[in-house]
């Protein structure tokens, strides 16, 4: 498990890396799905442990509340991943994995849209939590 500042960047500059490779591939133009596909198994040649549509617990007033977010990627533990193609990122995807992030109580998230001619400069946010912040 990596459980420092240092650990969690570099994973997400591998995971960056991985989803820049895909991208270089296919490029831009494809469905959500495509691009989850290609990423998995970009992930499992960098040998990064990974869960994927991994269901995010909601507690309603002492309920459990099941099956309404579920985020594409969680790798090592550490990292979600939101995977998009659209037009726009707008805030509403980013509070999405802001509170994926905050519900897991995981330190970091990254946001990719694939439906960009240059995913480094213009397809990807990347976002730490209050965890984050209680590494060292």
């Amino acid at each position: 498990m990596r459980n420092t500042r240092k650990q969690i960047d570099e994973l997400s500059y591998q995971i960056i890396g991985a989803a820049i490779e895909v991208h270089k591939h296919i490029g831009p133009g494809m469905l959500e799905s495509v691009y989850q596909t290609c990423l998995e198994i970009e992930l499992t040649t960098r040998g990064l442990s990974f869960q994927q549509e991994l269901e995010i617990p909601i507690e309603y007033k002492g309920h459990h509340v099941q099956g309404l977010f579920r985020c594409d990627f969680l790798v090592e533990s550490q990292i979600v991943i939101e995977l998009k193609t659209v037009a726009e990122l707008l805030p509403i995807h980013e509070a999405q994995v802001i509170n994926y992030m905050n519900l897991l109580k995981i330190p970091k998230g990254i946001l990719l849209n694939f439906n960009v001619t240059n995913l480094f400069q213009h397809g990807q946010k990347t976002f730490v939590s209050k965890y984050y912040s209680s590494l060292w």
